[in-house]
């Protein structure tokens, strides 16, 4: 029987960990393309899948192009591409800040954006663009004042998620004063959308946040390439001769692009962000980071959670109710496990 040499079984493990790659990211882009397929079928009309391509191709009748391509593909695509930014901003901060805590739903990010929404729709009135705009500025004010308060000649995983904690209640705080300084009717809408909602959901919503994702995923792509080498530790990583301060600041400012245009066009959706990243972390072990896997991950827990808050609970909800219910245990289970061990993380 021969023996292999250390180059082959380092050269077997490769091309093992590769096939499982890309065997999960098919499965992943499968699963969205059936979830996709399904929302757009599912409602008070149902329309068979067959139609449902027709109607994408432009060869459906009026009634199923107004209901498919008017009503249901606006909610789907806005869902898609919000749970694709939101997993792939989680994975970021995660990965650069070695914590699994560190989402930009818990670490205050989300609420800055959240901030700067709330200002822009009830005090301004002002929508689409603007309304993006707004919250991106929101997250950017948010994660800079996070990055300046945490600072101590660099930045260090725990300080920077306890600062941000404290800016997400703080933020979380004047959000509900404007609230309350608002119409009941406006202040009512405005409670749906903070819950994470895909209702209503437009086009005039969708471009802008299609937009900011062409822009911004090329960048991530481009600032990621030394984030392996940043996940060794900032000594590490500089004797490698990477410059650490500014590839995390990069890294930094994409990921809140991400998280800024998510939280505009679909609200704060909880735990979307959070899980995205361990999921995929779990399903290939060896690929780091496993940032695309991440985005798809995000990209499909959003959908099957609002195909689940529309269709198959006993009244519809916002999306973000069922992100929770699968999101609260799995915080729950991180803490356990850091008090068991005696780490955040």
């Amino acid at each position: 029987m021969s023996v292999l040499t250390d180059s082959q079984v380092l050269t077997r493990a490769r091309h093992t960990g590769r096939r499982r790659e890309i065997t999960v990211t098919t499965v992943l882009v499968a699963g969205i393309v059936l979830t996709l397929a399904l929302s757009l079928s599912f409602g008070d009309f149902q329309i068979p899948l067959r139609d449902v391509v027709l109607t994408l191709i432009g060869q459906g009748d009026t009634a199923d192009n107004f209901i498919i391509v008017e009503l249901r593909l606006p909610r789907a695509v806005t869902g898609l591409c919000a749970g694709l930014a939101l997993g792939l901003s989680g994975a970021i901060f995660q990965a650069l800040l070695r914590n699994p805590l560190a989402s930009p739903d818990m670490i205050g990010v989300n609420q800055g954006a959240t901030i700067g929404a709330v200002i822009a729709s009830i005090g301004l009135g002002v929508s689409g663009f603007a309304l993006s705009a707004s919250a991106l500025a929101g997250a950017v004010i948010a994660s800079t004042l996070i990055y300046v308060l945490a600072w101590q000649r660099g930045i260090v995983g725990y300080r920077l998620i306890l600062v941000g904690i404290g800016v997400a209640g703080a933020s979380s705080s004047v959000v509900s004063y404007l609230l309350t300084r608002a119409d009941v009717s406006v202040a009512a809408d405005a409670l749906v959308w903070l819950t994470g909602s895909l209702n209503g959901s437009s086009l005039e919503q969708f471009w802008p946040l299609l937009i900011a994702l062409v822009i911004l995923l090329p960048l991530t792509a481009l600032t990621a390439r030394p984030l392996p080498v940043l996940q060794l530790g900032d000594d590490t990583a500089a004797g490698l001769g990477v410059p650490v301060e500014r590839s995390r600041r990069l890294l930094l400012a994409c990921a809140v692009g991400l998280t800024g245009v998510a939280v505009a066009s679909a609200g704060p959706v909880a735990f979307v962000a959070f899980v995205a990243g361990p999921v995929a972390r779990r399903l290939i072990p060896t690929k780091g980071a496993a940032l695309v896997q991440a985005a798809l991950v995000g990209s499909l827990l959003m959908l099957v959670a609002d195909f689940a808050a529309q269709h198959l609970l006993w009244a519809q909800m916002p999306v973000g109710v069922v992100t929770s219910l699968v999101g609260a245990p799995y915080l729950l289970y991180l803490l356990a496990r850091a008090n068991r061990i005696g780490k955040g993380g």
